[in-house]
């Protein structure tokens, strides 16, 4: 009989954390992690600027390989439930080291992402201000372009939705219930104003792969539309927490249609409303001058406020499976008992919960080295793309070779079960590859610019880097279990919980 950890036996007892939530609690943290209004609002100027007028069959095609990862988190996730997802399944079907380096990615990628949204925060709550006519501060000149201005405000953002976060996942969902409701009503009515109404014809070129200039901007378009899509899987982050582990599952994969609907929604709307200059020209503002082009204030401020309230709550959803993560991985010793401290009061990890805040607002710190904001999003977003198709690739080849017995139980079982998860898994790591390649071979000197290929580049190496020396103090300096057994072949099933 195999263990249902990863490493062995007798592992150490777990602490437990409290079962709270439903299906649509998974939805709403999944839904906040991948921040919707934010991606359309900000991501699509981006990746724009890598492919042009061709948005929505770029967020299309990137879908069909994230559905196939999606289907293998669910499938993991029914035989072994646990909140360290990937760390856990690719450590026992693949291999204990990128099992280990599978939950650094995911943990370092997410105070990346913590940072920089930490600086949109800012940067979208200067926009606000703008908008409501105060445009200085004790003699200051507020710039919302400006990455030291939007990094100060938005880390009291991030220490005020780190605290909510330690009080709970209950009041968090909450928080999150009203967000979102709020954000999709006026994405919903600005971009479906905008698909009728905008001056610019539709075009059948917008969703022909093959008039995009190179197979260069078509990768990066690609990764970039992967990032949008990221973070579906928090749902399986929570899933202690959840009272039917089922329940993840579906929210993981109701989280990853609606974005699909949504992306398609703002992909054509934008492209309807807006010229392609118009588009790279904007950054960070996209959303708010769609929002100028549709309608006079105050209305043209709601889709600004959506903004804000998306940048809000994906800082207070990121900061939870990081640290549920963090959680799963000291619970396996490979990393300290900081982070398994529970809160006898809230019953969370508290501890884990400030301290991953307070490193996320240092790195924002560190990222001021990057003036301008829309240059901060377009290093972050490209460094995330390459190391989350890597960790989402090994997840679908751990469920590939975890559920490998199914190539006997006839085509359809082999294609859902092993086929289409390798290859969703081949396609994002030839992405993340080519995109690699394309960095180092554009540059002949290193600078820390967006543009310099070479820093393109270091950022995903140092996040990977980092992970093999983690691992490598895991395994020799704490001796952490983990790494001490073979790879079993075929998991215990998990019953249901009482």
């Amino acid at each position: 009989m195999d263990s249902p950890t990863p490493y062995g036996s007798d592992p150490p007892g777990p602490a437990t954390l409290r079962r709270s939530l439903g299906v649509v609690d998974g939805v709403v943290i999944a839904a906040s992690s991948t921040a919707a209004t934010s991606s359309i609002g900000i991501g699509l100027g981006v990746t724009a600027g890598a492919v042009g007028l061709h948005l929505p069959i770029i967020m299309l095609l990137a879908f069909l390989p994230i559905l196939g990862i999606a289907g293998a988190y669910s499938r993991l996730n029914e035989v072994e439930p646990n909140m360290g997802s990937g760390y856990v399944w690719v450590g026992r079907s693949l291999s204990p080291w990128l099992g280990f380096l599978v939950g650094w990615i995911g943990i370092v990628s997410t105070v990346v992402f913590l940072s920089y949204t930490t600086t949109v925060t800012g940067s979208a709550l200067l926009q606000l201000a703008g908008e409501g006519g105060l445009r200085t501060l004790a003699g200051l000149h507020l710039d919302p372009d400006s990455t030291a201005q939007s990094t100060a405000l938005g880390i009291v953002v991030l220490i005020a939705v780190t605290l909510t976060a330690v009080t709970g996942l209950r009041s968090a969902a909450n928080l999150q219930k009203y967000l979102l409701v709020f954000e999709y009503a006026v994405l919903l009515g600005f971009c479906g104003y905008g698909l009728f109404m905008g001056p610019h014809p539709f075009s059948l070129d917008w969703i022909n792969p093959f008039t995009i200039p190179s197979g260069q901007q078509l990768a990066q378009g690609l990764l970039l539309s992967v990032f949008c899509y990221w973070g579906f899987e928090s749902t399986f982050s929570v899933t202690e927490e959840i009272r039917d582990p089922k329940d993840a599952s579906r929210a993981g994969l109701i989280t990853l249609f609606t974005m699909l609907g949504l992306f398609l929604l703002g992909s054509f709307a934008f492209q309807r409303v807006l010229s392609l200059d118009e588009l790279t020209g904007h950054g960070a503002q996209g959303l708010t001058y769609l929002g100028d082009r549709l309608a006079d204030q105050p209305l043209a401020a709601l889709p600004l406020i959506a903004l804000t309230f998306s940048a809000v709550a994906s800082l207070q959803s990121g900061v939870i499976p990081t640290v549920r993560g963090m959680f799963a991985m000291g619970r396996d010793r490979t990393l300290g008992p900081f982070w398994t401290r529970i809160s006898p009061r809230h019953g969370t990890p508290a501890a884990g919960t400030v301290a991953v805040g307070c490193i996320a607002a240092a790195l924002a710190v560190v990222s001021l080295v990057i003036p301008k904001v829309g240059d901060l999003i377009l290093a972050s977003v490209n460094a995330i793309g390459v190391v989350v198709s890597l960790y989402y690739a090994l997840t679908a080849l751990a469920a590939a070779v975890r559920f490998r017995d199914a190539l006997r139980h006839g085509p359809s079982e082999a294609l859902r079960a092993v086929v289409l998860p390798v290859v969703s898994a081949l396609v994002l790591l030839g992405l993340g590859g080519y995109l690699c390649w394309t960095f180092y071979t554009s540059a002949d000197h290193f600078e820390a610019d967006p543009d310099n290929g070479w820093f393109m580049l270091f950022c995903p190496a140092v996040m990977l880097l980092s992970g093999v020396a983690a691992a490598a103090w895991a395994k020799w300096a704490r001796k952490s279990p983990y790494f001490d057994t073979a790879v079993p072949t075929a998991p215990e099933p998990v019953p249901d919980p009482v």
